[in-house]
């Protein structure tokens, strides 16, 4: 009879799901790309995806390397979004284990103590042990509307929208530190650059001086060659306490504490990587992009529960049923004769509810309503972001090929102000402007190379960078 049970128990499990009430998944229509952005850069010969190059093969500074596996391994945000897979994935395997019956166990042993009549007609106490053994299925739902397994289905896609957040944040964090350090890195030069500034500035101002006491000069170049000292201090000042700023920024994204003997770092124009990164087709950005992927995940869960609250209005059939011995020997417990079982099912019929289902099912249909908007978003926001970075690409490399060019010029005008200030035909303010205009020429070109660096960091990121082959590191 065991079997007989098992049996049904299974056929049961066999006819659930046998309806789903659930829209049917289909992603939304496409959101459209920029078109000149794409179709300039989809796949020429040379160039490689970034969704199938790792990291660390893409960000080719030695320092910057150490800094991002320190912060894939320590970042107390990236191992909280792990923890959340987990979670996830914890609860879908609990709302799937409905799907199928439980088969439970039990025993008992019973003793107990009676009055009974005697021969004398008076009554007198009787003991009495029974011994149980058997085995049921509890409350079983037949799910014939769906309504388990698409419970099930919504957990799920909850797990794998979970697992997709983990890995958007994963490319995150490999972006924030780039992009801090490249900041980092522009700043130790900004410095470096004021302090040479700073110090060819004080020899001026030494020299003005001397002529002063020796009357050659009056006061004002003097005072002058001091006031650019004082700009190029002052400026000095202000690049170290934005060094400090970005290096606590930075500690916190590789978990508290920066690893001690980094490797040596490269210089802004030393960071770029060979590999020319290919947009790829539109429809491959879906694959890539991990916060699609999520927001997809997500549409799906909700369609799932829509289906769950469509059968939530069916009739609800409960399978319930156990077998076992019964015996008031031991040695007599599994004896034919003390066998026995019982098996029904148990129906349930909503006939009222206050509009509590109704209202259930709207709340659903809502949320899937709110889904496709997140859905369509995720996607024009990762085109607009792929679009963004493939003209920075374009436009910031001809922004430095100029600036340099204004740096050459500048400096033929420094050094030209200066030979015609020694020779007496000009002011010391042409020198003053001059020198001003270089100094400033070279901090825009400092500040242009690192938002090259971080154009290029930013490109790969809104490509998926490395997501279709996996996060490198857990």
């Amino acid at each position: 009879m065991t079997r007989r049970l098992t049996a049904l128990a299974l056929l049961g499990t066999a006819l659930t799901g046998c309806v789903n009430l659930a829209p049917e998944h289909a992603r939304p229509d496409l959101a459209s790309a920029s078109d000149t952005a794409w179709e300039a850069d989809l796949r020429p010969d040379g160039t490689q995806v970034a969704s199938t190059l790792a990291w660390q093969d893409y960000f080719v500074d030695p320092r910057l390397q150490t800094l991002i596996a320190a912060g894939l391994a320590n970042n107390r945000d990236l191992i909280a979004a792990t923890a959340r897979i987990d979670q996830a994935r914890a609860q879908y395997r609990i709302q799937d284990a409905e799907r199928l019956p439980n088969l439970n166990a039990n025993g008992a042993v019973t003793r107990s103590r009676s009055q009974v009549p005697d021969a004398q007609g008076g009554r007198t106490a009787a003991d009495s042990t029974s011994y149980q053994l058997g085995v049921a299925v509890p409350a079983f739902e037949l799910d014939f509307w769906g309504r388990v397994a698409n419970l099930s289905e919504a957990a799920r896609a909850r797990y794998l929208a979970t697992e997709a957040a983990q890995r958007a944040f994963y490319l995150s964090l490999i972006g924030n530190i780039a992009n801090t350090y490249f900041e980092i890195a522009e700043t130790d030069q900004q410095i470096a650059l004021a302090e040479a500034t700073a110090e060819s500035r004080r020899d001026a101002l030494r020299i003005e001086q001397l002529r002063l006491e020796a009357g050659v000069e009056s006061g004002l170049p003097s005072e002058q060659a001091r006031s650019l000292l004082t700009t190029a201090v002052q400026q000095l000042a202000s690049e170290q306490q934005s060094a400090a700023t970005l290096r606590n920024r930075l500690r916190v994204l590789v978990g508290g504490r920066i690893p001690g003997d980094l490797p040596e770092g490269r210089e802004l124009t030393e960071q770029t990587n060979t590999a020319r990164l290919a947009a790829g087709l539109p429809s491959e950005l879906l694959l890539a992009r991990p916060d699609i992927v999520q927001a997809e995940q997500e549409l799906r869960a909700a369609r799932a529960n829509i289906g769950a609250a469509r059968a939530a209005f069916f009739p609800s059939i409960s399978l319930t049923g156990n077998a076992g011995y019964a015996s008031t020997d031991l040695s007599d417990l599994f004896d034919s004769s003390g066998f026995g079982w019982s098996f029904g099912p148990s129906i349930s019929l909503p006939i009222f509810d206050n509009g509590g289902r109704q209202a259930n099912l709207d709340y659903a249909q809502a949320l899937e309503v709110e889904e496709v908007a997140n859905y369509d978003k995720a996607v024009q926001t990762a085109f607009q972001e792929v679009a963004d970075a493939l003209a920075g690409r374009r436009w910031i490399a001809e922004q430095i090929a100029a600036q340099q060019r204004n740096i050459a010029a500048l400096e033929e005008i420094a050094h030209i102000a200066r030979l015609r200030y020694r020779e007496g035909v000009a002011e010391y303010l042409e020198v003053l402007d001059a020198e001003r205009s270089l100094f400033a020429a070279r901090q825009t070109l400092l500040s242009t190379e690192r938002a090259a660096d971080q154009n290029a960091a930013n490109l790969y990121i809104a490509l998926g960078g490395g997501m279709l082959s996996g996060p490198s590191e857990d």
